[in-house]
């Protein structure tokens, strides 16, 4: 089933038309596995080149794989990497050629049923679908399935389709490549006379979920309890699940139907407007010119506020707020980092830790900060033990019964480093933990956290998001014995299928923040393709793409995706919760705010939940007119946006228009 890939040669003009040799001249790998690249050098009548050298290096795809000099691949995850191949001959010019390695899920290890059991009525029907995964974890979307049924009671068919034939118990098995899984279904008796749903009838609002049920009955009229039902709608824009619970993304009458052992029964739903968008207000801006603008935080006293810099940027900026309407720079501190990429303060807002990425001393870690002043903040201390690569985000976590934390995120190694400051003047690291990993640390990266009730939300790129104990109790976990509780991983390649056609592979894209709010934890990907538009400059040249997640998370050992968002234009980065209103920085989608009340299911902004946006594009900051929200935080009723083009956004969201009649 495996696919090969066309070799790309992209050789320039050199004496006797030598050319290089590649093996595989089609490369595919397992992701986890290790490939070893060849390449040789060859005249025009095919001989060796005497005295050739030949180097291997990655064009592309670093957050999936890396590639030695000499040829060897290493993969972390599924996906493609490019790779370059210089030959090298003294005194001609080098001979250059491309190949693409394909790195594919490895064989099936499990395999799930869309349901762990059924419960039918005699001659009921209802499919069953499956899903296929390696033993990391990577689903494997082409995998055919074989289905048999070990009892007269129920036949299941090649596809999955499920037949009650008589009374009884039977077990379906399902097998893909030596791999198996079964459904037990049990199938009643009792001929169903009578179906109904409740309610028969509602009345909401778009993105409004009603949970439906089907009551069965037989010819004496006694219920049929557990039936399992195939549901389904029409007309419209919606989703419904297995267990009934339906959505509309539009206005209109919709007809829901529900089926159990040969019977169906209808319920109408009534749609109207979700209504909830509002006017937005900008109500303070502090442009940066400098430098292009990274994290933003707020000290907790509300009036004072912290902006890092990026791209060369070697400065953290203090801005007073007390007057939102006149944001001013009140101090800043300048290191050798070039990327102040995240910044946080302690609970008690008496201290403040901030990222270093790009020392050119190699001197990453954190700077941690005084602020007894907070317009004046103090660097006291700082932790660079085995993180001189960088570090890309922090969080600050305190716990009763272990102190204060910072867990850190390693770019080298892609571990989480926790790092104890309940004495901020001596730093200590009291524990690691990372995903793991067959070949180094390949296709592993950290790249964020969100820490709540001890328990860590961290986006771990390819990995997906991963959940650690790291002092709630669930798993007897603490801050330096990190302990897993579950993760939820997901097919980039085939989220994101189309950022590759437009820019070819090797792009970036994996999941970058994580947000825990009530029962839901918001996973956002950070995706960009490959190349710029060709001919295209300036903002036309490139856009961020991506997709929000909701991960329901009622049972947090079983992480399970029900809702999603994804901009019409522009990417997804980070978020931020309250109360019933989600905040976004969406890059080149500007600044939006969404109503995540009641429960979340499916497409959310074709629920028209979208409560605002503002478009941050002006002519004052480092790349004019062009916006590329990179966060928010929200507080005291207004928005504090960091456009990573121009600065400090300050905006509120205004009362809805009053109606005269």
């Amino acid at each position: 089933m495996i696919a090969t890939f066309a070799l790309l040669l992209l050789q320039a003009q050199a004496p006797q038309q030598a050319r290089l040799v590649v093996t595989p001249a089609s490369p595919v790998m397992n992701a986890g596995d290790t490939l070893r690249l060849r390449a040789q050098l060859v005249d025009a009548s095919g001989r060796p080149v005497e005295g050739a050298r030949v180097r291997f290096t990655a064009a592309g795809g670093a957050f999936e794989a890396e590639v030695d000099s000499m040829g060897l691949v290493s993969s972390g995850a599924t996906g493609t990497i490019p790779v370059t191949i210089a030959a090298t001959v003294a005194g001609e010019r080098p001979v250059i050629a491309r190949v693409e390695v394909r790195m594919v899920p490895g064989p099936t290890a499990r395999i799930i049923p869309s349901a762990s059991r059924l419960r039918l009525a005699v001659g009921q029907e209802y499919r069953l679908s499956v899903k296929a995964y390696s033993v990391t974890g990577d689903e494997r979307p082409e995998e055919r399935f074989t289905w048999r049924s070990g009892s007269p009671a129920a036949s299941v068919d090649a596809d999955g389709r499920v037949v009650a034939l008589r009374g009884g118990q039977a077990q379906l098995t399902v097998t893909s490549g030596g791999v198996s899984a079964t459904v037990p279904v049990e199938v009643s008796g009792s001929e169903v006379a009578q179906l109904t749903l409740t309610p028969p009838r509602a009345d909401v609002r778009q993105g409004d979920a009603v949970k439906l049920a089907a009551i069965a009955r037989d010819t004496r009229g006694r219920e049929i309890p557990r039936l399992s039902t195939s549901w389904s709608f029409a007309p419209g824009q919606g989703m419904i699940d297995q267990q009934g619970t339906f959505v509309a993304y539009e206005p209109g009458e919709y007809v829901v139907t529900g089926v159990q052992g040969g019977r169906s029964a209808h319920a109408i739903i009534r749609v109207g407007p979700r209504d909830v968008r509002r006017p937005m207000a900008v109500v303070g801006r502090l442009p940066r010119t400098r430098f292009r603008t990274e994290e933003l935080w707020l000290h907790p006293d509300g009036k004072h506020a912290y902006l890092g810099s990026g791209r060369g940027g070697d400065v953290m900026y203090t801005i007073d707020i007390t007057d939102p309407s006149k944001p001013t720079v009140t101090d800043s501190i300048v290191t050798n980092t070039r990327r102040v990429n995240d910044i946080m303060t302690t609970p008690d807002g008496k201290f403040l830790v901030f990222t270093r990425e790009g020392a050119s001393d190699r001197k990453n870690g954190i700077v941690i900060c005084s602020l007894e002043d907070p317009a004046h903040p103090k660097i006291i201390s700082e932790f660079t033990d085995g993180v001189t690569s960088g570090v890309h985000s922090a969080f600050i976590s305190r716990q009763e019964k272990y102190g204060t934390h910072v867990y850190l995120t390693n770019d080298g190694t892609g571990a989480l480093h926790v790092v104890d400051i309940s004495d901020p003047y001596k730093p200590k690291e009291v524990g690691q933990w990372k995903t793991p990993r067959a070949h180094g640390d390949a296709g592993r990266s950290l790249h964020d956290m969100d820490i709540q009730d001890g328990l860590l939300y961290a986006s771990w790129w390819n990995d997906g998001l991963v959940i650690l104990d790291v002092g709630n109790g669930i798993k007897g976990g603490s801050p330096s014995n990190p302990t897993v509780v579950s993760q939820y991983k997901y097919d980039l390649n085939a989220l994101y299928r189309n950022v590759e056609a437009v820019g070819g592979p090797g792009f970036i894209r994996g999941t970058h923040t994580a947000w825990r709010h009530k029962n839901y934890v918001f996973i956002a990907d950070e995706v960009f393709a490959a190349q710029d538009v060709k001919g295209a400059k300036d903002a036309s040249a490139s856009r961020a793409y991506g997709r929000m997640q909701v991960l329901d998370v009622s049972d947090i050992t079983k992480p399970r995706s029900v809702a999603y968002y994804e901009p019409e234009y522009g990417g997804v980065h980070n978020v931020w919760v309250t109360g019933d209103t989600l905040f976004m920085g969406a890059y080149e989608a500007g600044f939006r705010a969404f109503d995540i009340s009641g429960e979340l299911r499916g497409d959310l902004r074709a629920q028209a939940r979208e409560i605002g946006h503002v478009n941050t594009a002006d002519m004052d900051g480092k790349v004019q007119n062009a916006s590329r929200v990179w966060g928010v935080i929200y507080k005291n009723g207004l928005a504090y946006i960091n456009d990573n083009q121009n600065g400090l956004w300050i905006v509120r969201m205004e009362p809805k228009p009053s109606v005269v009649p």
